[in-house]
C-alpha cells in the first residue's frame, strides 16, 4: 500500500512539475497572441488581459498583410526550413546508418567529431562562414541559409539517429541482404520506417531553431527578396517608434507553422523521447 502511495505521489509531483514548466513556456506565447488582437493603448494599459469588445483591434494584422511583404517573408522561411529539414534528415540518417552499421578505421573518431558540433555553437564561425559565402557568391541567397542550417543540424541528427539505428535488429537487415536487397534498399525500406519516432524528434528539434533564427538571415541574407519572417518582422521596429500591433501580429502568425509541425509529429515525437524509458 505504501509503495502504491509513493508511486502515486511521485507521479503527481512529476506531472505538477511538467505542468508548471508548460505554463511558464507557454506564457510568453499567450501574451503575444492576446495582445496582437488589441489596440495599442490596451497593449500597454492591460497587457495580461484578453481582448475585449472595447479594445479588440485587428490593425496589427491589417498592417502586416498590407505592408512588409509578409507572404514573401513567410515563403522564404518555409523554403529554407523545409529544404534544411530534408537535407538534415536525409544526410543525418545516412551518416548515422553508416556509423552504426559498419565498422571501419576512424569510426569512433568520426562519431566524436560530429558530437563536437553539438557542443560548439556554429555562431562562433560566423566570420569564416560569411567569408566563405562571399567567395562562393551565395550572399543574399536562400542557398546560403540552407547550407548553414544543414551543417548546424547534422551533428544532433547523427547523434540521435545513430543510437536508434543501433537498436534495429541485425537479423532483419541480414535477411534483407540474403534476399538480395542492396544497402540502399535496406536503409530506405527496412531501417528508416523503424526509426520514424527518432526522425520526428530530430525534425522538431531542428525546425524550431531554424524558423526562429535571426542571426544568419541578418548576416547572410538581409536583402528584401531573401528576408525570412523573423527578420521581416523587424521592419516594424524603429529606432524611435515601434509598431507593436504589427510586431505582435507578425510573431503570432509566425507561431502557426511550429504548432502545425508539432500536431503532425506529436505522436512520433513522444514515442521517440520515451523510447529509451520503455526498454
Amino acid at each position: 500500500m505504501s509503495k502504491t502511495r509513493t508511486h502515486a505521489g511521485r507521479s503527481i509531483a512529476a506531472h505538477a512539475i511538467l505542468l508548471t514548466y508548460t505554463l511558464i513556456a507557454l506564457f510568453p506565447v499567450f501574451v503575444i497572441v492576446i495582445n496582437s488582437f488589441k489596440s495599442r493603448r490596451a497593449i500597454f494599459a492591460e497587457p495580461l488581459m484578453p481582448p475585449m469588445p472595447g479594445n479588440f483591434d485587428l490593425v496589427g494584422y491589417t498592417t502586416v498583410l498590407e505592408q512588409g511583404d509578409f507572404f514573401q517573408y513567410f515563403l522564404n522561411s518555409m523554403t529554407v526550413t523545409v529544404a534544411s529539414l530534408f537535407f538534415v534528415l536525409l544526410f543525418g540518417a545516412m551518416a548515422a546508418f553508416a556509423l552504426s552499421e559498419y565498422r571501419f578505421r576512424g569510426n569512433l573518431l568520426m562519431g566524436l567529431y560530429l558530437a563536437l558540433g553539438i557542443m560548439i555553437p556554429i555562431r562562433l564561425g560566423t566570420v569564416a562562414i560569411l567569408e566563405l559565402m562571399v567567395s562562393a557568391g551565395l550572399v543574399n541567397t536562400l542557398t546560403a541559409l540552407i547550407l548553414v542550417y544543414t551543417a548546424q543540424g547534422l551533428p544532433l541528427a547523427v547523434f540521435i539517429l545513430s543510437e536508434f539505428m543501433r537498436s534495429v535488429s541485425d537479423d532483419l537487415k541480414n535477411a534483407g541482404r540474403i534476399d538480395g536487397l542492396s544497402e540502399y534498399r535496406i536503409f530506405f525500406t527496412l531501417v528508416l520506417p523503424l526509426v520514424r519516432p527518432a526522425m520526428a524528434t530530430v525534425a522538431v528539434f531542428t525546425m524550431i531553431p531554424i524558423w526562429n533564427d535571426l542571426w544568419f538571415p541578418l548576416i547572410l541574407a538581409p536583402s528584401e527578396e531573401t528576408k525570412t519572417i523573423t527578420l521581416g518582422s523587424q521592419v516594424f521596429i524603429g529606432q524611435f517608434v515601434t509598431n507593436w500591433n504589427a510586431v505582435l501580429s507578425a510573431l503570432s502568425l509566425a507561431i502557426i507553422p511550429v504548432l502545425v509541425l508539432y500536431l503532425i509529429f506529436s505522436r512520433q515525437l513522444i514515442r521517440g523521447i520515451t523510447a529509451g524509458a520503455v526498454k
